[in-house]
């Protein structure tokens, strides 16, 4: 625990990237790698399953240090973080350490994980133990561990640069590696930096690569990108980026954030298997009835994101297709450095005569930049976000590396709406009232409709905070009503009509674009100026 504890506090320390690269390489080399795999594991953001609530872990933090519960939970709503509340109130009882000596498998393996089978009186003198036998950054890094907010400012590309030079080896390959479902073991870190390949999962999927956005996105910022003839242009579908992988005589479908989706998509599993051994291809599950020229909403395909089994009178009612637009393996050979033409064409050959669940995604076809943007302002009529441009002779990366692919996509909706209700936010912002509730108007009655978190300046986030302290009306537990007053400009992607609303309507990916303090409360929205913005193909169907 010790050097993992001193790694925590390198990184915790500071916000510059070479630094934090340089204390990983610096922990790796010195790990050993039962200690390393389970290092990658949380640095990558996995956690381990919380096994004792919060609520209780400060319960016995209270009785540890003789300290009245209210006052600890006092503490806790005004540090944010339970880890740190913890430990600072855990000053009291002295430290120790012997805990530092306990390699960090050891702590994760043979004393945290154990903690799920023992009985509450166990537990708790088992934490009480530990917590005196550590020092309080060493118990700090313990109590991250024990309430799954292990958060320490890094993504998963800096950990791959940092085992790629700790190893010597290329940064995709140590990326790829880290895709699927691999477990901390000595064994998988050592593959995880060995120069030679021993041999991959066959469900082992890619990293994805990742367009990045065109600010702003006026015609003159796209044309900078050169001739139109060099570019390839498809729709920005909106569903759940996947990829789909044909090997060993199995399917699998792995979407962008790592989750097997292993019999949520029978249907997509049954045509997948007519695609030729050692393929794997990149696209986007659309809800999409057949013979239909365009999808169906995206909350026709929430309906099947959760269920494990869909029964056939669910795959029926609300019916999935895969659109493809990549390919990154053909005939077991890994293409990914062909350019992009190239993987189409093995694209294309891999489709021929399968399955229509899974199709093609068709480039766009406009033969200059202004015949794009003209099609741009049509996408949401034809169900889409607005376009992907990806250069022609472009190898399929790793990441989000900024060059060859590009999203652009339209302007977002946009609506004034008028704060209603607020509650405190989370971590650093537990203190102030941050997350908000906003409405429109139906006749005389403001309606809920969105709530929304960011957008606000520091300084903005503060005279908002100070305003509904002195307008609260009601109180309910942490959410307070104030007097109907502001009016805020908000934005979102996408909006959808909703039976779960009282409003009617759910919208994706709410934020604030600015405070309208030019505007007039009456001047906001109207609840009905909302639902015009709802696309014609909305088909909200009920369970």
């Amino acid at each position: 625990m010790r050097h993992f504890t001193d790694l925590y506090m390198r990184l915790d320390a500071t916000t510059a990237t070479n630094p934090k690269v340089a204390a990983m390489r610096d922990y790796f080399a010195a790990a050993p790698a039962a200690d390393a795999a389970w290092a990658v594991s949380f640095l990558c953001g996995r956690r381990i399953k919380r096994l004792i609530p919060g609520p209780r872990l400060r319960e016995w933090v209270a009785e540890a240090i003789d300290m009245p519960m209210w006052l600890v939970q006092e503490s806790y709503s005004a540090v944010g973080d339970s880890a740190e509340t913890m430990t600072l109130l855990l000053d009291e009882i002295g430290a120790g350490d012997a805990g530092l000596d306990v390699p960090l498998h050891a702590w994760v393996e043979d004393r945290i994980l154990p903690l799920k089978n023992a009985a509450e009186p166990a537990q708790k003198a088992q934490l009480l133990s530990w917590w005196r036998e550590l020092p309080t950054e060493a118990r700090f890094t313990l109590n991250k561990l024990l309430t799954g907010a292990f958060r320490v400012g890094v993504s998963r590309r800096l950990v791959t640069r940092a085992l790629a030079e700790y190893a010597g080896i290329e940064p995709a390959r140590v990326a790829h590696r880290l895709m699927g479902r691999w477990q901390p073991t000595p064994d998988f870190f050592e593959r995880l930096i060995d120069p030679q390949d021993r041999g991959e999962d066959a469900a082992q999927p890619y990293p994805f690569f990742l367009a990045s956005p065109v600010e702003d996105a006026p015609i003159e910022r796209v044309s900078e990108l050169g001739p139109r003839e060099a570019w390839h242009a498809e729709w920005k579908w909106d569903g759940i980026r996947a990829q789909i992988i044909r090997r060993a005589g199995e399917c699998h479908i792995w979407s962008r954030g790592e989750d097997l989706m292993e019999g949520r998509f029978p249907e997509l599993e049954a045509a997948a298997a007519h695609l030729p051994e050692g393929a794997v291809i990149d696209g986007e599950i659309l809800a999409w009835e057949a013979g239909d020229p365009l999808p169906l909403p995206f909350a026709r395909l929430q309906r099947r994101i959760g269920r494990l089994k869909p029964s056939a009178a669910m795959q029926k009612k609300h019916p999935v297709r895969f659109f493809a637009y990549d390919c990154m393996e053909a005939g077991g050979a890994d293409i990914r450095e062909q350019p992009l033409e190239a993987r189409r064409d093995h694209l294309v050959r891999l489709l021929t005569d399968i399955d229509d669940r899974i199709a093609l995604s068709e480039p766009v076809a406009a033969d200059s930049w202004d015949a794009l943007a003209a099609l741009r302002d049509q996408s949401r009529e034809y169900a889409t976000e607005g376009f992907v441009l990806k250069r022609l002779g472009s190898p399929y990366r790793t990441g989000r590396v900024r060059g060859d692919w590009w999203k652009w996509k339209i302007d977002p909706y946009a609506i004034d709406a008028v704060l209603l209700y607020a509650q405190p936010g989370s971590g650093r912002r537990s203190n102030l009232l941050t997350d908000y509730t906003f409405a429109v108007w139906q006749g005389d009655e403001l309606v809920p409709f969105a709530k929304a978190y960011s957008g606000l300046t520091d300084k903005e986030i503060r005279q908002v905070d100070s305003w509904i302290r002195k307008n609260t009306k009601e109180r309910f537990g942490p959410v307070r009503s104030v007097t109907p007053h502001h009016v805020f400009e908000l934005h979102f992607e996408g909006i959808q009509a909703s039976n779960r609303h009282k409003s009617g309507i759910a919208v994706r990916f709410p934020r604030i674009a600015r405070w309208r303090t030019d505007k007039p409360l009456a001047e906001a929205d109207t609840l009905d100026g909302v639902k015009a913005l709802l696309p014609p193909n909305e088909r909200l169907g009920s369970e």
